[in-house]
């Protein structure tokens, strides 16, 4: 309540603390703005002729706030006519009380503000739930469930992109296809659950040790796949080597009990322009490639 008299401060402070409302009372317009931003307030009762910033200025600052525009404000005025309630609407004001107050008026203008205010807020709520629903769907709909990284869909999606960048621009795209060795037998030996945790871990330590423009996606089942913009072949077979040799020196749960003693990765890499003009083609010389490179041992990068 913002009143630079005391008595209409005292007489509408009784009003309100009666129906049960809990009031801040202040004087002036400088000295509510304060009050306001420091207390965040439900409503406010806002005295049209005030000293300094009368109750116009005191309210068009308040709904030029971003903090504070949602905020009800009630101008209380003893004048009359069409004039005032211009210069009122003009202001921002949400609702009008003229002197001489009535309680019963009071009460009931400041009920129906709130309300209003009330669902305004849980609107407001219900938008930004809906908007992080939306994000949460969005990010669902490219994500591999089990590994948390892109899914197979998204890297077709990336991959045709990328490969147009490169015929468009002149710069190299480099893919890696990247399987795990001998998984069935890890499998196998251990089921299924066990097999879930390497594929999370083998994502995890993937993801940890490629640039923030790289692309790496679960390509299905053991297979995963790894998209380098800007990266010619030679560079593409350096990454291979430096995440095979990470692969092969971490640890998997039970991996020491398997014939091989380790988990490993076999890696097939090509190259557009030099390998491919086509996503198709790049996949398909990528796979040939860790074709070749599981015919000759396992645990090796061979490019197209």
């Amino acid at each position: 309540m913002v009143d630079d008299k005391a008595n209409n401060r005292l007489l509408l402070q009784t009003y309100l603390e009666s129906a049960g409302y809990r009031v801040r009372l202040t004087a002036s317009g400088e000295e509510a703005l304060r009050s306001i931003t420091e207390n965040s307030p439900s409503l406010v009762l806002l005295d049209v002729m005030l000293p300094g910033i009368n109750g116009y200025e005191a309210c068009r600052i308040l709904k030029l706030s971003k903090s504070h525009r949602g905020l009800p404000v009630v101008l209380v005025t003893a004048l009359q006519g069409e004039e005032e309630r211009v210069k009122g609407i003009e202001a921002g004001a949400d609702d009008f009380i003229g002197r001489p107050i009535h309680r019963l008026e009071l009460l009931t203008r400041v009920r129906s503000l709130l309300r209003i205010r009330r669902l305004h807020d849980e609107l407001e709520q219900k938008i930004l739930e809906l908007e992080k629903a939306k994000i949460q769907l969005q990010q669902l709909a490219v994500t591999d469930g089990l590994t948390g990284l892109y899914n197979y869909q998204y890297f077709k999606h990336k991959l045709q992109i990328e490969v147009a960048r490169s015929r468009r621009h002149g710069l190299p795209v480099s893919l890696l296809m990247m399987d795990i060795d001998h998984f069935k037998m890890y499998n196998d030996h251990f089921g299924h659950p066990l097999g879930d945790r390497v594929l999370r871990r083998f994502g995890n330590l993937l993801f940890e040790h490629v640039r923030q423009i790289d692309i790496l996606s679960r390509y299905g089942g053991e297979e995963f796949a790894l998209i380098l913009p800007g990266t010619p072949k030679d560079a593409s077979m350096i990454v291979a080597e430096k995440l095979r040799t990470l692969i092969e020196k971490s640890y998997f749960p039970l991996s020491e009990k398997l014939p091989f003693g380790r988990v490993t990765m076999s890696v097939g890499a090509a190259c557009c322009p030099d390998d491919a003009s086509t996503e198709e083609e790049l996949v398909r010389k990528s796979d040939e490639a860790l074709y070749r490179a599981k015919n000759e041992g396992r645990n090796r990068s061979v490019c197209a």
